[in-house]
């Protein structure tokens, strides 16, 4: 996931949001860490659910990083009270779908699936199981 981050963060550039959607342990955390590391912003990335967003700032003179967490939201609303620079950074949200609409009028989504079948319950078990994810990026207009 991170690897797969990395490759995307290299081609971010500023106003792009990403909305990331997924499981708990599903990897959004992990591909997000491998953006910022292609975007080359100040770490570390951590989950930002119990602070709601946090900014990290460039280290080579390009976009922050705004990483939100709207898990704890209810509306596009609250999402926009937050105040976030999206014209001036690289914004992810996670589970942000359905919450996005007016903040850009494009974005991109990623969806994150653990795998299912024979080992789906070990990797319940244990969220930090090295297993193969399912990743669907799309470009979303709102």
């Amino acid at each position: 996931m991170e690897a797969l981050g990395e490759r995307i963060g290299s081609g971010l550039v500023v106003g792009d949001l990403i909305v990331l959607t997924g499981p708990l342990g599903a990897g959004k955390t992990t591909l997000t860490r491998g953006i910022a590391q292609g975007l080359a912003v100040r770490g570390p990335v951590q989950s930002p659910t119990f602070v709601i967003a946090r900014t990290h700032p460039s280290l080579v003179g390009g976009a922050p990083l705004v990483h939100a967490d709207a898990y704890r939201l209810d509306s596009a609303l609250e999402l926009d009270d937050l105040d976030v620079d999206v014209d001036g950074s690289v914004t992810i949200i996670e589970w942000g779908r359905g919450k996005v609409a007016g903040l850009r009028d494009q974005w991109w989504d990623i969806e994150i699936e653990r795998p299912t079948g024979v080992d789906a319950e070990a990797v319940a078990e244990d969220l930090d199981l090295d297993a193969p994810r399912v990743v669907v990026i799309s470009r979303v207009t709102g």
